[in-house]
C-alpha cells in the first residue's frame, strides 16, 4: 500500500506540475487585419487578352460564342490603373491607351464587399462618375484575382431588360513599365 501511495503522490505531482506548464500563454504576436481584395488588385496593369463572348449564342450552345479582339482595334493598348489611398481604400481609376472605350475611361471606384467571396461569387467593381460614390456608370466583376499568379481578370457584362448579350473578359498583368 505504501508503494502504491508513493507511486499516486508522485503522479499527481506530475499531472499538477504539467497542468500548471500547460497554463502558460502563447503570445504570438499582435493583431493584424486580413488582406483584402483592394491589396490584391490596387495599382498599374496592362492587358495581355481581351475576348468577347456573345452570350446569346453561348447559352444556345452556337458557334462561334468568343471572340479575341487582342490585337484588334488597338486593345493591346489597354491599360488600367486602380488607385487607393494611404489606408488602402478605394480612390479613383484611369484607362489608358487607344483601345475603343466600352466603359468609362475615368472615374471612381469600390468593390461590393472588401473581401473574397466565401461562395466563390466574383467580386464586383462599381463604377462612379462621381468622387461620392454616389453616381454608379458600371460594373466589373473579378473573374480571377493575384495570388499565386499575378493575374487579374476583369468581365464586363452587357445587359438590355436584365437578359446578357455580350461580355468582355480582360485578362491583366501587373504593368512595370509605369
Amino acid at each position: 500500500m505504501k508503494v502504491f501511495l508513493k507511486h499516486f503522490v508522485a503522479l499527481f505531482l506530475l499531472t499538477v506540475m504539467f497542468s500548471f506548464a500547460a497554463c502558460n500563454d502563447t503570445d504570438d504576436g499582435s493583431y493584424v487585419a486580413p488582406i483584402t481584395t483592394y491589396e490584391k488588385i490596387k495599382g498599374d496593369w496592362k492587358l495581355t487578352s481581351v475576348k468577347q463572348i456573345d452570350e446569346v449564342a453561348k447559352a444556345n450552345s452556337q458557334s462561334p460564342s468568343e471572340m479575341v479582339l487582342t490585337s484588334q482595334f488597338d486593345f493591346s493598348t489597354f491599360t488600367i490603373k486602380l488607385n487607393v489611398d494611404a489606408n488602402n481604400e478605394p480612390t479613383d481609376y484611369a484607362v489608358g491607351g487607344n483601345a475603343p472605350a466600352i466603359f468609362a475611361k475615368a472615374g471612381y471606384w469600390k468593390l461590393a464587399y472588401p473581401f473574397p467571396s466565401t461562395d466563390g461569387a466574383a467580386s464586383i467593381i462599381y463604377l462612379y462618375s462621381d468622387a461620392a460614390k454616389t453616381a454608379k456608370i458600371g460594373e466589373l466583376a473579378i473573374t480571377a484575382t493575384p495570388g499565386a499568379t499575378d493575374v487579374l481578370e476583369l468581365k464586363l457584362t452587357r445587359k438590355t431588360k436584365g437578359v446578357a448579350f455580350v461580355s468582355y473578359v480582360y485578362r491583366l498583368s501587373p504593368n512595370v513599365n509605369e
